[in-house]
């Protein structure tokens, strides 16, 4: 099973909105091991260089994009499950995209959507994706919504 403390989001920027905020909390509640490390707004370059200093050998380094791959829910958790010996490095940037750099260093790029969202809600859409897949590995009723 996906051992979410090997997971780690580096994020951009902060949340401002409070609704965001509380839709986060929540799931982070139910996925206490999941961390997340939030850096600040700067230019691609600048942000990419921090990222990657951030990151180790053995990371299993992700990036959304609005041109990465795209999963149905049950095909993310089957991917999800199957890298589930390293560690695992979501990286969302911030409004002005990811530096090339760090599209070329990543394993994967992936896509929540077609449409494009603001940082925050691919967050809340990630975690929430995240803590989808660990109740379909569990056999919870969650995902049937």
């Amino acid at each position: 099973m996906i051992n979410f403390a090997k997971i780690r989001l580096i994020v951009v920027g902060k949340i401002k909105k409070t609704w965001i905020r509380e839709g986060i909390n929540i799931y982070l509640k139910r996925l206490p091991k999941l961390v997340i490390q939030e850096i600040k707004d700067s230019t691609p370059i600048k942000e990419g260089e921090q990222i990657l200093s951030m990151l180790k050998s053995r990371d299993y380094l992700i990036i959304l994009t609005e041109e990465g791959q795209q999963y149905t829910t049950i095909d993310f958790t089957n991917f999800l499950n199957q890298i589930n010996s390293h560690n695992v490095v979501f990286v969302i940037g911030g409004a002005e995209g990811i530096s090339q750099k760090l599209k070329q260093q990543a394993s994967l790029q992936l896509s929540l959507s077609p449409m494009t969202f603001p940082h925050e809600v691919a967050r809340l859409l990630l975690i929430e994706q995240l803590y989808r897949a660990k109740t379909i590995l569990q056999g919870s009723n969650y995902h049937k919504f």
